[in-house]
This record gives C-alpha cells, sequence and structure tokens, in this order.
C-alpha cells in the first residue's frame, strides 16, 4: 500500500497552498506526476482518471495540490491568471523534495490542463505533460461559440466554483441555493443572478459580462515554445466542448518543433473511453522511466461510425450545396444535400421563444454524446436537407463549416447546425457533431452569407448511407435564447424574446470539411468565401 499525506508549500509571497502527496511503497526516490486543481485534493479528478493510489502503485510520487483559494490552500481565487507562478514555485518545491528523483509529468484534465501549461518565461519545464480537455483562449475554448455564450455549461460550471466559495467561506445558506437550483434546474433562468450575487468576482461572471463576438474583451493565455517542445499527450472527446483547445495546443505545439501526441476519442467531458488509463500510463512510462513504446501512434482518432481507432489522416471531402422548394421544414425528403453544384431555392424557418429547439447530444448540451436526433428532425422549426444514398464509402474528417446566405425579420438571430448520418436500413438519424451562430444588430436583416463551424469529427459512412444536414433557430439550453434583438440579453425565454422568422437563401451555399492540421479551424481565422 502507498502511504498518504498533506504537505505544504509556502510561496514567495508567503501564500501556502496544501497538497495531498500519495508515497509508492518501497525505497525511493521516484519520478513524480503532479495535478494542480481547484476541486479538492481528495477528489483528485477521479471522475475521469484513475485514483492516485492506481499511479502509486505504478511507481510514482503523485502530488495534487488545491490551487491558491480553493480546497484548504490559502489566497483568493482569481482563475487562470492566478497559476503561471504558483505552477513554477511548485515545480521547484517538488523537485527537491527527497522522494523525488526530479523527474516530472503533470496530468490532469479540464482547469487541470490549464495549470500544466503556464509559467513566467523561461522557467524549466516538467519533462512532459499531458493535458486533457483544455485550452489557452478563455472566450474559444472555455465560454462561447459562434459568437454567443455557452449558458447551461457555463452556469453550471460557475456555479460549482461559487458553492465552493461558499462552503469555504462558510455560507451554508448559500451552498443550498446554488445546490437547490442546479438540481431542479432553476439555474437555466437564474443561474446568473446567482453568479452575481454569490460570486460576482468569479471567472465565470467575469465572462458573461464580455462580450462573446469581441475577441479584445477577452484574455488568450500563451505557453512558452520550450514548453511546447516538451513531449505532450494531448486528449481531447468528440463530445467535449474543450476539443477545439486541444487541437489548438496541437497545432501550436507542432509549430514550435514539438513532436505531440494527440488522441480524439469517444468522449464527453466527463466520461472517457475506458483505455484512456492505460495510453497515460504508457506515456509517462516512456518518458519517466525511459520504457520503451515504439508502437504508440502519435496521432489517433476514434472513427464516430466504424467504432474503431484511425491513425492516417483522410483526404478532404465535399463541398456540398444545399437546395429545398421551401417545404423541407415539413417534408424531409424536399430539403437536398448534393455534391457539387451551386445550390438553390429558398426556405423559411420561424422560430418561436415559447417552444425553442432544443440542444440534445453533441457537445454543448445536458445530454452531451451520441445521439439519434430524428424526432429533432421532425419538427417544423428545423430544415433538413439530406444527400442522395451513397454508392462510395464517404470519410469525413476535419471541422465541417457551412457557408449560408440568409437574413431575419428581426435584428438578431441564432442558427444552430448538426451534421448526421443515417445508416442504410435503418431509421435512426445518427447525429455527428453540432455548431451554433449568432448575429445581432441591423446586419441580421439584410441577406449576407454567414459562416458557421461545427464541432470536428471523424466518420466514415458506408455505401447505402445517407448524409444529413439539419438547420434549426436555436439550441436550448446549450445557448441562451436569442430574444430577436441586440437591447435584451440572450437567456431564458422571456416575454420580451421575439418570434424570429430566418429566411434561407440556397444559392451559393457550401458545406466543407477544413483539414484538422488547418490554420483556418479557429472562428478567428480568415473567412473562406
Amino acid at each position: 500500500m502507498c502511504a498518504e499525506r498533506d504537505q505544504r508549500l509556502t510561496l514567495s509571497d508567503a501564500t501556502q497552498l496544501i497538497a495531498r502527496v500519495w508515497r509508492p511503497s518501497g525505497q525511493g526516490p521516484w519520478p513524480a506526476l503532479l495535478m494542480r486543481q481547484p476541486y479538492s485534493r481528495s477528489i483528485a479528478s477521479s471522475v475521469t482518471l484513475a485514483h492516485p493510489n492506481w499511479w502509486a502503485s505504478n511507481g510514482y510520487l503523485v502530488v495534487v495540490q488545491d490551487v491558491r483559494g480553493q480546497g484548504e490552500s490559502e489566497g483568493t481565487f482569481t482563475g487562470f491568471a492566478q497559476e503561471a507562478n504558483d505552477t513554477a514555485e511548485t515545480l521547484s518545491w517538488l523537485r527537491a523534495l527527497p522522494d523525488c528523483n526530479g523527474r516530472i509529468g503533470c496530468y490532469g484534465f479540464s482547469y487541470q490542463g490549464v495549470t500544466q501549461l503556464l509559467a513566467p518565461p523561461h522557467t524549466p519545464p516538467p519533462d512532459c505533460m499531458a493535458p486533457a480537455m483544455a485550452g489557452l483562449d478563455e472566450r474559444l475554448h472555455w465560454s462561447c461559440e459562434g459568437g454567443a455564450h455557452w449558458w447551461h455549461l457555463g452556469l453550471g460550471w460557475g456555479l460549482q466554483l461559487a458553492a465552493q466559495q461558499a462552503r469555504r467561506h462558510g455560507n451554508a445558506a448559500a451552498w443550498e441555493e446554488i445546490r437547490r437550483a442546479l438540481v431542479n434546474g432553476d439555474y437555466l433562468r437564474d443561474g446568473l443572478a446567482l453568479l452575481q450575487r454569490h460570486d460576482a468576482e468569479g471567472m465565470a461572471c467575469r465572462w458573461f459580462q464580455n462580450d462573446p463576438q469581441d475577441p479584445q474583451d477577452w484574455q488568450r493565455h500563451s505557453v512558452d515554445e520550450a514548453w511546447l517542445r516538451q513531449p505532450l499527450l494531448l486528449i481531447g472527446g468528440w463530445w467535449d466542448p474543450h476539443l477545439m483547445g486541444i487541437i489548438d495546443l496541437w497545432q501550436k505545439s507542432q509549430a514550435a518543433g514539438g513532436t505531440p501526441e494527440l488522441h480524439i476519442g469517444p468522449a464527453t467531458h466527463l466520461q472517457w473511453w475506458p483505455e484512456a488509463q492505460q495510453l497515460l500510463l504508457n506515456f509517462f512510462d516512456h518518458h519517466l522511466k525511459g520504457v520503451s513504446d515504439a508502437e504508440r501512434p502519435i496521432r489517433q482518432l476514434w472513427d464516430l461510425s466504424e467504432q474503431c481507432w484511425i491513425s492516417q489522416p483522410a483526404a478532404p471531402s465535399g463541398p456540398w450545396s444545399l437546395k429545398g422548394t421551401g417545404v423541407n421544414v415539413l417534408d424531409p425528403s424536399d430539403g437536398r444535400l448534393q455534391l457539387g453544384g451551386l445550390g438553390g431555392g429558398q426556405v423559411l424557418i420561424v422560430h418561436d421563444p415559447w417552444r425553442p429547439a432544443p440542444a440534445e447530444g453533441g457537445h454543448l448540451s445536458p445530454s452531451a454524446g451520441p445521439h439519434d436526433r430524428s424526432s429533432l428532425d421532425q419538427r417544423s422549426d428545423v430544415a433538413t436537407f439530406t444527400s442522395d444514398v451513397l454508392s462510395d464509402v464517404l470519410v469525413l474528417e476535419g471541422r465541417p463549416e457551412l457557408q449560408l446566405n440568409l437574413k431575419a425579420d428581426q435584428p438578431g438571430f441564432d442558427i444552430a447546425v448538426a451534421l448526421s448520418r443515417l445508416p442504410s436500413g435503418d431509421s435512426s438519424v445518427d447525429q455527428l457533431s453540432t455548431g451554433v451562430y449568432r448575429c445581432l444588430g441591423e446586419s441580421a436583416l439584410r441577406i449576407r452569407q454567414h459562416r458557421v463551424l461545427l464541432q470536428p469529427l471523424r466518420a466514415s459512412l458506408k455505401p447505402g448511407d445517407r448524409l444529413r444536414l439539419s438547420i434549426a433557430g436555436a439550441a436550448w439550453p446549450a445557448i441562451g435564447v436569442n430574444p430577436g434583438t441586440p437591447e435584451h440579453p440572450a437567456g431564458a425565454p422571456s416575454p420580451d424574446h421575439r418570434v424570429v422568422t430566418m429566411t434561407l437563401e440556397l444559392a451559393g451555399s457550401a458545406l466543407k470539411l477544413i483539414p484538422l492540421n488547418s490554420g483556418k479551424l479557429s472562428e478567428d481565422s480568415p473567412q473562406e468565401l
């Protein structure tokens, strides 16, 4: 059995950070694994990662630290910006521990992924890092998509942190109020007010005050290039909201001269594939213990249709155009998704905020993951465009991008897009990827081309399958409902929300796939018109 104890680190500003240390049995010293997290060192991210006892049983000194202002560590918690100096001092402290042989690997996902990467310039890096489901851009990788705030996710995570602060300060009433709202669903309507009341200076509350369409309002963290050249194991999930952050890190590491490993699997943020633990162990054994692992591929994507790992990248496919006569919101057979061509026709989508189209499955909804959206596509406020039966295998790999001319009758609209596979001989509609886009202001009233980016994917469609694109005017509660006017904030439907009619002009429409190694994956990248 490993030995477990708490240890204190006194920082240069006299703040004390508390860490729990798991020491392997036998004689050390050992290589160390470090996780710095805000959710309690006792939990140690065991919701997705093996318990520290397991890592210790495999010959690692494991250190899980409460970050500044969280758990039992001193100080005030302010979010990502506080972590660089504290990470650097923690690494120096850890290397000096008698039980550590000087070699350090960092691991953890989400917030714990960011703490691995941030340090002052010229700080000696860890020997290797395994950040999972994280990113550096607080807007695009943590809180917004398509010019809109994540609603369900942003509120849920912010309130979790607010509840921890309430507990830390002995405010049981605030903790109960927050917990009750999360359990009964009231946070979807009242969550922003709860955040403002109980954690107004918190990172999540600050994010909701920033304009999701203005990059200047937001912080983008940077990583020293020397750190990006260290061995990196980057783990992402097709249904994880932070996937673009992992792909961005992969690209940045390659640009810096690194050779990062990228593994994107069948995972939501909190539900991973079982073999992920062995993947991590092999990585650390190789880089911290010198165990040979020459057979491990450095790029693996889980094929959503074939249900297997693929190492070789696929050739680009598409583009597709859209055609419709206007009744495809009622008749799914009317809208066509065709390979090549110019597209044509006009389709009207009426968004009624009383019954907004729901977000189900995918990467942003409360039910994240694979989803049969056949019932969603039968709604009269969802326009569908379906391909002919495929005669050959169709491999989709990359980030889907939809270019579409449209306008609305109100100075504000949302469009929610899904890409799905219709399997041969089956009535299901297997959702593969989703994306959202928000337009506000007078420009919403004029026909112009808009660019919608969906979640990256890898899927192989078989002969006999069909491909479908679905378009709606909402993705509630993944995204707050657009009120149809910029003067009212998006959120839960209210009496001020307007019915919005969107007119889609399909001529010139294009659905493309941007390769994963392209510099044009980001929302901030140049638009290809």
